[in-house]
């Protein structure tokens, strides 16, 4: 019989110091824990937890060493009706667990009811059916390791899927691909950098779980957005294997992109989890505290609220369940060093009753932790529930996914009806929702396309989804995508149209690295990735969704422009400005802003709700740039003109009186097939003269005033 020994109540999970491992497990209805150890054959011995402390059930296990596979059985009342599902039948996974190995492979036995009949309980042994927990080695040699804190008006994006991303890269080899030493690759982190990139936002990476329904039809569920261990790297892209592997390949991946100035951001998603509605499986807490874990109808405790569309939420007015989320937060700052987090449907966390409250207890604790609130925190500004749109109410700690941006900016370049005024306001850093909030420009994360929707190459190819790939008629995916094929559906041979689209993909791309904010890049973007009109490719873990980096040869000219409009904002701090602009004089007789028509005057109440609305030129002073450097030395740039014409005809512009600059080079224009220089031109435009500016393109121009 195995030696048990009291242990301590803290830290929660499976702890090995070397001798010997402690187990913890949170349930306040529990009336008895059995800690299952589980051999190479797969037998188990179970162990009853000795102790309880606060609800915490405990034990020390002299031996037990990391590699040990464990679960854990729950002993208490089964009780549908008040909220309580425990059920010793069924093996569940810590929710503190660092590693997990295999997968869910789903049976009648992961659920408590019969399907024939779910009034009554079904019982049977979901052992055989479930992965299970992996005690981890800790210790690590992170050397000198440290996190890049590249400041966010210096920061490039780029959301990146960690299988997708590697798994049809020639240069990195067959075993890796898909995983996070795939990621790490020399090869890849070399195209990272050569756009500039400064942070990699992964897609989820927490251990998740395919829906039982997904798998039925032949399909997964690639994204991951359906986590069930907070704080388990996913075990699917190890290349070290599934027995605590996972962990240290996980570190050296971020050891590796800090070695080369990367950040690493992980799209967490703590608003729900993979055990669905109530008549989900049970995996872990609904059988271990289901009222303490979960959001329950106060008028029905069997039913589960939900903010998110994936059957439940997660109970952020538990203390427990925010000190889950807290913990893992932590674990991964402190224990895994990533940068940052961008909180999936982050809305759903800031729900205290019903309505999404900005102080709620959630970001009170992100405020005042001292770990936390010193990384990146983005929020997906919106959840599913009534009044879940949010973007620009988070707090001033927070950044924001802007929704609106990318919906301003794809309804500009597609010819909408007056949205001037919103375009410009996108443009410059959208002061209207993050100032009055004591923020700046940088807290609007900018882009255009994200997983979530059509690929940069799909919104200028085609006007509606094509999701038939996901078995679910065309249903599935929005319908509001604001995209525009150029005039045919899909692809095509026509010279007009390709070059149309690829005028358009440029005019996505300068609009993104000239606004004021963070930019975002989708991965794959910069490669012409298509996904052939899939807007929600969510279960596609195939060539759809992979990135196809045969299109370096063909696409070339893109990447090219990528790294170029990078190297150009990287270059002239007009474009990351750390303050919204004033509007106002300065310095001297010229504001550091100024907007003017395409006849060159200042655009007037008039002429921004104009009938027309399609053009405008953008005057941008360097030398009011009005900010202190990082040695508190005045910052001053270079003068540049922006000349946008969304219209489908060419425009000829006037430039601006001597007063703006005496002269204008040419620095970029998007009708432009290329090869690219971010260097101006010998020409110079002087005062005063007409411009022609193609349909549907844009121009950046440079004064000439210093030389």
């Amino acid at each position: 019989m195995r030696e048990v020994w009291p242990g301590e109540p803290y830290p929660l999970g499976a702890t090995w110091d070397g001798a010997g491992t402690s187990f913890a497990l949170f349930s306040e209805v529990a009336e008895r824990v059995e800690l299952c150890l589980f051999d190479d054959a797969g037998a188990e011995t179970r162990i009853d937890l000795p102790e309880v402390d606060g609800f915490v059930w405990h034990g020390y296990l002299p031996g037990v060493m990391p590699g040990q596979r464990y679960g854990y059985r729950v002993h208490g009342p089964y009780d549908p009706g008040r909220g309580h599902h425990c059920d010793p039948g069924k093996l569940l996974l810590d929710p503190y667990a660092k590693a997990v190995e295999g997968d869910v492979h789903w049976d009648r036995s992961l659920f408590s009811y019969q399907f024939t009949d779910p009034g009554q309980r079904n019982t049977d042994d979901s052992a055989p059916h479930m992965p299970k927990n992996v005690v981890v080695n800790p210790f690590f040699d992170w050397g000198n390791d440290r996190s890049p804190r590249t400041p966010y008006h210096e920061t490039v994006i780029y959301e990146a899927h960690v299988r997708g991303l590697t798994m049809r890269h020639p240069d990195v080899p067959e075993e890796q691909r898909g995983t996070y030493a795939g990621l790490a690759h020399p090869s890849v982190i070399e195209h990272l950098l050569s756009m500039g990139v400064t942070a990699v936002e992964l897609m989820p990476v927490h251990q998740f779980v395919p829906e039982h329904a997904m798998v039925a039809r032949g399909l997964t569920n690639y994204w991951g957005y359906n986590t069930i261990s907070f704080l388990a790297p996913h075990n699917a892209y190890s290349s070290a294997g599934q027995r605590g592997g996972q962990v240290p390949e996980f570190k050296s991946m971020v050891k590796s992109l800090h070695a080369a100035g990367i950040e690493v951001i992980l799209d967490v998603v703590y608003n729900h989890t993979a055990e669905g509605d109530h008549m989900g499986p049970m995996l872990a807490y609904r059988g271990i505290d289901n009222a303490s874990y979960y959001r329950l109808l106060d008028t029905d405790r069997r039913l589960m609220l939900d903010y998110t569309g994936c059957g439940n939420s997660l109970n952020v007015r538990s203390p427990h369940a925010l000190q889950l989320i807290m913990d893992s937060l932590r674990y991964w700052v402190m224990e895994m060093h990533v940068d940052g987090f961008r909180f999936d449907l982050a809305s759903a966390l800031a729900r205290e009753l019903h309505d999404v409250d900005r102080l709620s207890s959630f970001f009170d604790l992100i405020q005042q932790d001292p770990v936390i609130s010193q990384v990146k925190l983005i929020a997906e500004p919106w959840d599913v529930g009534p009044g879940g749109y949010q973007v620009g109410n988070f707090p001033p700690l927070w950044t924001e996914w802007n929704g609106k941006y990318r919906d301003s900016v794809r309804d500009f370049w597609r010819g909408g009806q007056s949205v001037l005024p919103e375009f410009a306001s996108r443009l410059t850093g959208s002061s209207d929702l993050y100032a009055t909030s004591g923020r700046r420009p940088v807290a609007s994360i900018n882009f255009v396309t994200c997983h979530d929707g059509f690929t940069l190459t799909d919104l200028v190819s085609y006007d509606h989804k094509h999701n038939e790939a996901n078995a679910e008629n065309n249903r599935d995916g929005t319908d509001d995508n604001r995209s525009w094929n150029c005039g045919a559906e899909g692809p095509v041979e026509d010279p007009a149209i390709v070059m149309l689209r690829r005028r358009q993909r440029r005019n996505f791309l300068t609009t993104l690295f000239v606004s004021q904010g963070v930019p975002m890049l989708l991965h794959g973007d910069e490669l012409g990735r298509t996904q052939h009109g899939n807007n929600n490719a969510y279960c596609q873990d195939n060539e759809v969704s992979w990135v196809d980096w045969s299109l370096l040869g063909s696409e070339s000219d893109l990447l090219d422009f990528v790294r170029t409009m990078s190297r150009f904002r990287r270059k002239h701090p007009v474009f990351r400005r750390r303050r919204f602009f004033l509007g106002r004089m300065l310095e001297g007789d010229v504001r550091d802003i100024v907007w003017l028509t395409p006849s060159g005057k200042e655009m007037t109440a008039g002429d921004w709700h104009s009938g027309f609305g399609k053009a405008m030129a953008v005057f941008l002073n360097g030398e009011a740039i009005s900010e202190p450097g990082p040695r508190g030395q005045r910052i001053s740039d270079d003068s540049f003109l922006l000349l946008v014409n969304g219209h489908h005809e060419d425009i000829t512009f006037t430039l601006p009186g001597s007063e703006y600059g005496p002269g204008w080079q040419p620095v970029l224009d998007t009708n432009d097939e290329g090869p690219y220089d971010q260097r101006p031109s010998g020409v110079t435009h002087e005062p005063g003269k007409p411009i022609t500016v193609t349909n549907r393109s844009m121009q950046i121009l440079r004064s000439t005033a210093r030389g």
